[in-house]
């Protein structure tokens, strides 16, 4: 699950370029949009005429996961789009998502075929993101440097434990990045400062430049690594996919 309860981040932008990045290292991954806003299938070009279903269907039980995955302009990465479409059937999704484990359940036919699942989270927790937590090994936290945004991880790391005394006891921090990463600015040392001192042992190396690139591809409806592959901020992405796989393997080994 790419979560955290804050908009304005990158969730999106960076489960979108996540999944892309681990797809061009060629490891089969599915990308789920549980965000009722829609914005990861807007980032991939999928406009509503190309939907055929989605996550609202699964969560309905009229289609099974198998039947709502859509093809992507990469060979190695599927797409589930949210397809909540008018306020009747956002306001039905949300009922259905009071059962935790509707998602968890839809996964079991696909879950042994793809190497990565990346959940796309809504920045409030409950409800979809409940499921997505359920379903999950793992969190990934973006967070943008603010004091907002540390707020939001201190809210959301009790709300993980919280998921893993009632629901998910293997649940897994799989990292925090940091995103629209600006280096030399105030505001980024404190936040950096202030990570270090509660969550160092959660912080990727990897960081997440502040690059306009990244909203400017989500108009022509690419990743990145699509759009402008040898930019700063695809490279930055590519790298956050390699430190990942590299600590899944590390972790892979610890456990044998």
């Amino acid at each position: 699950s790419v979560c955290i309860p804050k908009g304005g981040v990158g969730k999106t932008t960076t489960a979108v370029n996540l999944a892309a990045s681990l797809a061009v290292a060629e490891k089969k991954t599915l990308l789920i949009d549980t965000d009722p806003f829609g914005a990861a299938a807007i980032a991939l070009g999928y406009t509503p005429d190309k939907i055929k279903a989605g996550l609202a269907e699964i969560f309905g039980f009229s289609h099974s996961i198998k039947s709502v995955i859509h093809r992507t302009d990469l060979e190695f990465l599927d797409f589930v789009p949210a397809n909540i479409y008018s306020i009747n059937m956002h306001d039905k999704f949300i009922k259905y998502a009071e059962n935790r484990s509707i998602l968890k359940n839809a996964l079991i036919p696909v879950e042994n075929y793809y190497d990565f699942i990346i959940l796309d989270c809504p920045p409030v927790l409950k409800g979809i993101t409940t499921n997505a937590l359920v379903a999950s090994d793992s969190i990934l936290i973006p967070i943008k440097s603010g004091h907002f945004s540390l707020e939001a991880i201190d809210t959301l790391f009790k709300y993980f434990e919280h998921i893993k005394e009632i629901a998910n006891p293997d649940l897994e921090i799989e990292g925090i990045i940091l995103t629209m990463y600006e280096k030399d600015s105030k505001v980024t040392k404190i936040s950096e400062r202030e990570l270090k001192i509660k969550y160092s042992k959660y912080l990727l190396n990897t960081v997440i430049p502040n690059t306009s690139l990244l909203n400017e591809s989500t108009f022509y409806g690419k990743p990145l690594c699509l759009y402008k592959i040898d930019s700063e901020g695809a490279i930055a992405y590519l790298d956050l996919a390699s430190e990942i796989l590299k600590n899944n393997i590390k972790d892979r080994k610890e456990k044998v």
